[in-house]
């Protein structure tokens, strides 16, 4: 466990480890890999404050999963890992194994001229 503590609405995050292959299963030397855009979220800061001193709650937290972009966050070491810390603004998306209770089926009805 690292001893960073982010502050604010900053998150500290562990990137998951980038495919060793491709989908046709070809195996990929280190120098092709993609940084990974995957990681989970190890700590996380208190929330933003607002103008009047109160503090907004994170939209995510401690072992959630989550998507950013390649260049997303300042990369820092700790302990011998790799960690990341982004702001909650640089986080895309939380990924999920079930759907969200909201999300809406596509339409397959066909536009009518």
């Amino acid at each position: 466990m690292p001893k960073i503590k982010p502050l604010n609405d900053r998150v500290l995050v562990e990137r998951l480890e980038a495919s060793e292959k491709t989908a046709g299963g070809i195996l990929l030397p280190d120098s092709a890999k993609e940084k990974p855009t995957q990681g989970k979220i190890v700590a996380t800061g208190d929330g933003r404050r607002t103008e009047k001193g109160d503090r907004l709650a994170l939209s995510v937290s401690v072992g959630d999963t989550i998507l950013f972009s390649s260049y997303a966050g300042t990369a820092i070491k700790e302990g011998g890992h790799e960690y990341l810390i982004l702001d909650e603004g640089e986080i895309l998306a939380i990924v999920d194994s079930k759907p969200f209770p909201k999300a809406k089926k596509p339409s397959t009805k066909k536009k009518s001229k």
